[in-house]
């Protein structure tokens, strides 16, 4: 260990503080910057979920920039040469603040935006955020040299930097976003970022009056010259470690935000899980702590296998939701937890966070880039669940060359059980139990991880296609969008007699529903409805309406298609080119084929879409995008409205579908309509009597002129109501949005 000459003096305050601290800034700035500016780039892009991926890839490759920095530069230079390098980088970094968009930001009009994202992202942010990215490893190999007691193993200073991240991904959702525009949130994190270079500088200090006059590469300690370095296997091993836990964090999140509850903010959970896990395995108690999760890991896996998926259905969502996290939680916990017991000596610290953050990235890359199109679910999830297992400390123990074969003859019986049998549906409880049983039976391999990830594997492999045959999944894909499904159910016609449905599913939420009579096969359902309250607008505009031009954002199945007259111009406006392949397949559904064929279909962003039609060109505007549960916030902003009346002639409508389980949505608009001076009409549609697939749905219709929702709010076909007044709730604009403020 290196003992460098230390000053006489003692300082102003404890290195462990200064430190600490620094890291603590650092990492509580890097967390918000994501958010932030991720925010920032969706009125120029939309909504889309490649937007946000194509983000958190840039600053995962970032950060593997910054841990490659750090890397070369503690390994390359002498470490007066590393202060006067990292001073420099920073003081060249100041001059991209305050963090802003380009001003000739303007996005290709044809084509991916990918690169032109990516390079956007990069002149406006790319150097803080590299700095940032590199203060962990940077300040912590500096921190192994500086000679304080607890040198020795500067690991601990992890933690710390893991906390500011917690803090800051809990504190942007509930306090900064609620209370600070876009704009002030710029200016104060720029202010931060300055006042991070200032304790850079005062760590840089004190590590430089640590250190001999002389500083040179061959003037270290020569102990250290006999410190093995980390084998090609011990790298691959670090590696593993990290790559699991980081596609199990996007795969969870995925998992539980489409298949379990489409609730806002839930991606929360497991990333605070995930950092949790950090500063628990690199804390003084992490010895204690570590037996513990392995032990409780194979108990836990038990009943989250039998309950969460074998048998999902008889727990309510939140519990499900718990067993997901708690699974998680400890099958990080075992990972994070061998790779702090793996670490190795400070010498070799920064190539040690180079693998990790290499490692993370390929994680992020694996779900962003090559998981939707390799599967039609989100099989990553539960794939990564088995190599976690298979991560468990004694994988070559005892006689690890048999522990296979029990799986193997489970995974034989069970295709030779599919293959010979010509109904399987009859023995559904019978399957269902054996795999309960089989179960069980993991935690008597607890202690053999091949064991216990190989059987794992079996029984989710027969779990999935058991609840595949179950819901009765006529077709499945998924894009970068979502897993789209198509499933088919039995329900009772008007004369109680069995009839088919073709459903459409995005996750676990209804997108729409057709029939399959002759009769009813152009009947539009669900939150379409003729009784409900779009069929009541179109009926009530029945003699007007014969030759309007109308736009509909969302397509679904197309239901809405069957409200087309002959004269009627309609134009759907469709995010995903896989919703637009359902709907016009006759396959599954037969909307758009019988009822409207030739509408035209846009491909692309609602907003980016809508700006390139001809101004007051629209008789109607309906809003029906949703993202699973969730009407993207992008669309719902005063900008978003005055847009969409900017489209609309003087005497046009704006019909608003705002049917979801969790945001009170009429506030916002309520609050547009006081605003904009816009009459609005709300109806709570309830309906009175049992119709098939006729559904409970909320709609808000609007227009420039009060005259021109009379005859509506008169209309006895349903109950018309003006939206409520709010008084408490701040504007939402492109650059303030607030989830919490709106939430049931």
């Amino acid at each position: 260990m290196n003992t460098p000459l230390q000053s006489t003096k003692k300082p102003l305050i404890s290195p462990v503080i200064l430190f600490a601290g620094t890291l603590f800034i650092s990492a509580m700035l890097m967390f918000v910057l994501q958010p932030m500016f991720g925010k920032l780039l969706l009125p120029l892009l939309g909504g889309t979920p490649a937007v946000w991926n194509t983000c958190m890839v840039f600053y995962q490759t970032l950060l593997f920039g910054g841990y490659l920095y750090a890397h070369w530069l503690t390994t390359r230079s002498g470490n007066h040469r590393q202060i006067q390098i990292h001073t420099a980088l920073m003081i060249f970094s100041l001059f991209a603040l305050p963090v802003a968009l380009p001003l000739d930001a303007n996005p290709p009009s044809e084509g991916n935006p990918t690169f032109w994202l990516i390079w956007t992202l990069f002149l406006a942010i790319g150097l803080p955020f590299f700095v940032v990215s590199a203060t962990a490893p940077l300040l912590q190999k500096w921190f192994s040299q500086l000679g304080h007691r607890s040198s020795g193993d500067p690991y601990y200073l992890y933690a710390a930097s893991n906390a500011g991240s917690l803090l800051a991904l809990l504190s942007y959702p509930f306090l900064l976003e609620p209370n600070i525009g876009l704009v002030n949130q710029r200016l104060f994190w720029s202010v931060g970022y300055g006042l991070l270079c200032v304790l850079i500088i005062v760590c840089a200090i004190a590590f430089w009056r640590s250190q001999p006059e002389f500083d040179a590469d061959d003037s270290r300690d020569n102990q250290a010259d006999e410190i093995e370095a980390p084998s090609l296997k011990q790298q691959l091993h670090w590696m593993a470690l990290a790559f699991v836990p980081s596609s199990l964090l996007l795969g969870l999140t995925q998992y539980i935000s489409t298949d379990i509850a489409a609730v806002p903010l839930l991606w929360i959970l497991p990333l605070t899980i995930y950092l949790l896990s950090f500063i628990l395995v690199f804390s003084k108690w992490a010895d204690r702590i570590h037996p513990l999760m392995v032990s409780l890991q194979p108990a836990v896996l038990l009943v989250f296998i039998a309950y969460s998926f074998i048998n999902p259905a008889v727990l309510p969502y939140w519990l499900d939701l718990i067993l997901h996290c708690l699974a998680f939680f400890l099958a990080i916990m075992v990972c994070h937890g061998e790779l702090a017991k793996h670490r190795p000596h400070p010498r070799y610290l920064t190539r040690f966070y180079l693998v990790m953050s290499f490692a993370g990235m390929l994680g992020g890359l694996f779900n962003t880039f090559v998981a939707p199109f390799v599967f039609n679910a989100v099989y990553e999830y539960p794939i990564m669940i088995v190599a976690a297992l298979l991560l468990r400390p004694g994988f070559f123990n005892g006689r690890w060359f048999l522990q296979p074969l029990f799986p193997g003859l489970v995974l034989l019986l069970g295709l030779g059980i599919y293959l010979s049998s010509d109904n399987l549906w009859d023995y559904l409880d019978i399957i269902g139990g054996a795999l309960i049983l089989l179960a069980g039976l993991t935690y008597s391999v607890r202690n053999s991880p091949l064991g216990l990830g190989l059987l794992t594997a079996v029984i989710l492999i027969f779990s999935l296609g058991l609840h595949s045959l179950a819901s009765s999944t006529l077709y499945q894909e998924r894009s970068f969008f979502g897993v789209l499904s198509v499933r088919e159910t039995v329900i009772a016609d008007e004369n109680q007699r069995p009839e088919k449905v073709h459903e459409l599913y995005h996750g676990t939420t209804k997108h729409g529903a057709e029939r399959l009579t002759a009769a009813n096969i152009t009947t539009p359902l669900t939150y379409y409805s003729r009784p409900g309250p779009i069929g009541q607008l179109f009926a009530e505009f029945d003699a007007e309406n014969q030759n309007w031009r109308i736009g509909s954002v969302g397509l679904g199945a197309g239901a809405l298609a069957c409200y087309n007259k002959p004269g009627q111009d309609w134009r759907f406006y469709e995010i995903d080119p896989l919703v637009v392949k359902v709907a016009q397949d006759p396959t599954w559904f037969h909307y758009l084929e019988r009822c409207n064929k030739q509408a035209a279909m846009i491909i692309g962003d609602a907003r980016l879409s809508l700006i390139k039609e001809p101004d007051q060109s629209f008789d109607l505007l309906i809003m029906d995008a949703f993202s699973s549960d969730a009407v993207p916030t992008h669309l719902l902003t005063r900008e978003a409205m005055q847009l969409y009346f900017s489209k609309l002639k003087d005497d046009g409508l704006l019909a608003f579908h705002i049917t979801n389980r969790h945001l009170a949505l009429k506030k916002v608009l309520a609050d547009h309509v006081n605003s904009l001076q816009l009459s609005g009409l709300l109806q709570e549609f309830n309906p009175e009597a049992a119709a098939p697939l006729v559904v409970a749905t909320d709609w808000v219709v609007m227009a420039k002129d009060p005259q021109r929702l009379e005859r509506l709010r008169q209309s006895r076909l349903g109950h018309w109501q003006k939206l409520p007044l709010t008084f408490d709730l701040k504007p939402w604009t492109d650059d303030f949005t607030n989830i919490i403020g709106i939430w049931k």
